[in-house]
């Protein structure tokens, strides 16, 4: 490999870390995080907030004559990693599904989410020069947000000589935000359009499956941003869960009496089917980890090596771009890390009647499995950041390893000095495997964000230590806003199987899919009544996947099946799978398209104009995502103020329940019409004249 020192580009020195700079990241950061918790709360996914964080920073900062590419970079920096941080919320609601928590205290979520984020930044600092300086591996949107910031760069001093502006992108991102926000007013504001469809069939007298359609323009995007291999894949377990699964376990099961056949099939996927992609999932996820182990150790020991050459004399050699945090300042951050957890820890752990003691050895232990599994986890989810980008990483996988080895240790701990025992002693066990996995989680969140930044970061120049600083600030900031949020959606949505008010529609409730099935796997660990059978058939399925996907990639050039997608499409609802596999099959078709017009219209230019469309088109499904999200938290809190002054669950509705049949059909019409609008902002692209 070679040397930083040979591969460093003498960019010049400019201003990085400024205090306009901060502030603007702590405004992003805030609406990024409320988006990603509202997106993930409803269907499990987030959204890598790095491009959109670029855009809004370059036409904000651009009004100021002194602004530059590396400021712009810290700010989006500081804006993706807390946007990240939100897949707190793919664990953290388990403890009110679970009964334990009754809302979500500030002080305990704040700490939890800033140690966890902090760690999962100082666990990517070894790993940047193994995995961002000297390698190969593509970084598809920190290279993407590289482009975007130069591209700014190049514009903002074009506009300060008085020469024409090029285009930044922001009006991508605006038009995508405005469609996807009209839309979701009108379907979850409004009420004039459905959100979903769903038409059931009868394949016999039990069997029962259904073909659905979900109208999200934020899944459109997302669909379209993860690309042709992961649509393929979750379209794949779909057709696993609802055309084979679904109809031949409700065929051999009788529904109880009065149970309609819709309810029994959406019963057996719940609680079956929903297994089986637990345990794709998860196998997928081990051998992902296995993949690494070499370049993760590795990294490691290059990484030290270079990490002792800051604190000497040969410091000096070093470029800036080439300059970490010093072992000192690692070391006092980790410190204020580890005091930051012993508090969350012990105040979580001593609400529970337990001696002094076993309080201490508590807070070790769960301390001691955040730490240890957080940096190995922290390795895979960088590497597979690096592979196939943030927003199609295995944080989900990572979730579920996560969750048995926390609850099997806290079950073997608990068994051993008969917690069990005592009045609540299984559900307190239960909620504690939960917390130390929502530590787990936000370091993998944050680690599989980072890498991004940090490759972005080379492109253009920056200085490592002073992203990682800023890194660290968003975490934090990020943890600020995290308990509010998640207690205003609560307020106005509650979660499955979690309400805050008994006379709310379960049907409205969000699904938090990744937290329910963490909770699920964690409580049937404990009360031993977990059915591992499906959990095993699904492993088989995981392994039968990646042997197809090893096949596929060793024989084509560029067919594939992520392993983890499938798992996925096997226990995500239908209704959200249908708009991400649209989206996927866009942006492929589209592609093709634009290659063949691009060969005919502007030859010679074929690559230069097909990368404008693409970029133009990730713009806008990255809008389209924020759009939809930022709505969706608006009306939480116009539903929360309705509410608590004693107002309708539903303040913006204008038509009542017996209109769902013509909004069923308003809103499928509505979502052709925005799929049309989509693809013809991308064709609008002109090309270069012939």
């Amino acid at each position: 490999m070679n040397s930083p020192l040979k591969t460093a580009v003498n960019y010049p020195q400019l201003p990085e870390l400024t205090v306009r700079g901060m502030l603007l990241g702590m405004l992003i950061t805030i609406i990024f995080t409320a988006s990603n918790v509202y997106l993930g709360l409803k269907v499990g996914l987030t959204f890598s907030s790095s491009i959109p964080a670029a855009v809004i920073s370059m036409a904000i900062l651009r009004m100021f004559k002194d602004s530059n590419v590396l400021e712009n970079n810290m700010v989006q920096t500081q804006a993706s990693a807390a946007g990240t941080l939100s897949a707190i919320i793919f664990i953290l609601p388990g403890l009110l599904m679970l009964g334990y928590w009754q809302g979500f205290p500030f002080w305990e979520t704040l700490l939890l989410c800033a140690c966890g984020g902090s760690l999962g930044v100082l666990f990517t600092i070894p790993l940047r020069r193994a995995m961002v300086v000297n390698s190969d591996l593509p970084y598809p949107e920190g290279l993407a947000a590289a482009e975007i910031l130069k591209v700014g760069s190049e514009s903002h001093t074009a506009a300060a000589q008085g020469q024409q502006k090029k285009a930044t992108g922001m009006k991508d991102i605006v038009g995508g935000a405005a469609l996807s926000g009209i839309f979701s007013l009108c379907a979850n504001g409004f009420h004039v359009l459905s959100s979903e469809f769903s038409y059931w069939i009868s394949l016999g007298k039990t069997s029962t499956t259904q073909l659905p359609i979900g109208f999200s323009m934020a899944l459109l995007g997302a669909g379209y941003l993860i690309g042709i291999a992961s649509g393929i894949a979750i379209l794949v377990g779909m057709i696993l869960a609802w055309g084979i699964f679904v109809p031949y376990l409700t065929g051999i099961m009788t529904p109880d009496q009065g149970v309609t056949a819709a309810k029994f099939a959406s019963s057996i996927w719940a609680h079956k089917v929903r297994f089986i992609g637990a345990g794709c999932i998860g196998i997928a996820a081990i051998w992902t980890l296995i993949c690494l182990a070499k370049p993760v150790v590795d990294g490691i020991r290059m990484s030290i090596q270079s990490l002792r050459v800051n604190d000497t004399a040969e410091k000096r050699i070093l470029h800036h771009t080439d300059l970490d945090m010093t072992p000192k300042s690692i070391g006092l951050v980790f410190l204020a890390i580890i005091i930051g957890l012993a508090i969350t820890f012990y105040s979580f752990v001593s609400a529970f009647p337990l001696s002094a003691g076993l309080i201490a050895l508590y807070v070790i232990v769960g301390i001691l499995v955040a730490v240890l599994m957080g940096f190995f986890v922290a390795a895979a989810c960088g590497y597979m950041a690096g592979l196939i980008g943030t927003s199609a990483s295995p944080i989900s996988g990572i979730g579920i390893l996560g969750i048995i080895v926390s609850s099997l240790v806290v079950l073997g701990l608990s068994t051993s000095f008969g917690v069990f025992d005592m009045a609540g002693g299984s559900q307190f066990a239960t909620a504690l495997a939960i917390f130390i996995t929502s530590v787990i989680v936000s370091i993998a969140a944050i680690s599989n964000d980072n890498l991004q930044d940090l490759k972005t970061g080379y492109v253009v120049g920056a200085t490592p230590w002073k992203q990682q600083v800023a890194l660290i600030i968003g975490s934090v900031i990020g943890a600020f806003a995290i308990a509010p949020v998640l207690n205003l959606l609560y307020q106005a949505y509650g979660f499955t199987g979690a309400l805050p008010r008994a006379t709310m529609d379960p049907g409205q409730a969000l699904a938090a899919p990744q937290a329910t099935l963490m909770t699920t796997i964690a409580q049937g660990i404990f009360s031993s009544t977990l059915d591992w059978n499906y959990i095993l058939f699904g492993i088989g399925i995981g392994i039968v996947a990646i042997i197809v996907d090893q096949l596929l990639k060793r024989n084509t050039k560029a067919l594939m099946l992520p392993p983890l997608a499938v798992g996925m499409g096997i226990y995500l609802p239908p209704t959200l799978e249908v708009p991400l596999v649209i989206g996927s099959l866009i942006g492929f078709f589209v592609n093709r398209s634009l290659r063949a017009r691009a060969a005919r219209r502007s030859p010679g230019h074929e690559t230069e104009d097909v990368d404008a469309c693409t970029h133009r088109g990730v713009l806008f499904a990255s809008g389209m995502i924020v759009g939809e999200s930022i709505i969706g938290v608006i009306i939480a809190f116009i539903i929360v103020v309705s509410v608590t002054s004693g107002g309708s669950e539903n303040p913006l509705a204008l038509v009542g329940k017996d209109f769902a049949g013509t909004a069923e059909i308003l809103g499928l019409i509505a979502f052709i019409a925005a799929i049309v609008i989509f693809i013809r902002y991308i064709f609008a692209t002109k090309f270069k004249p012939e």
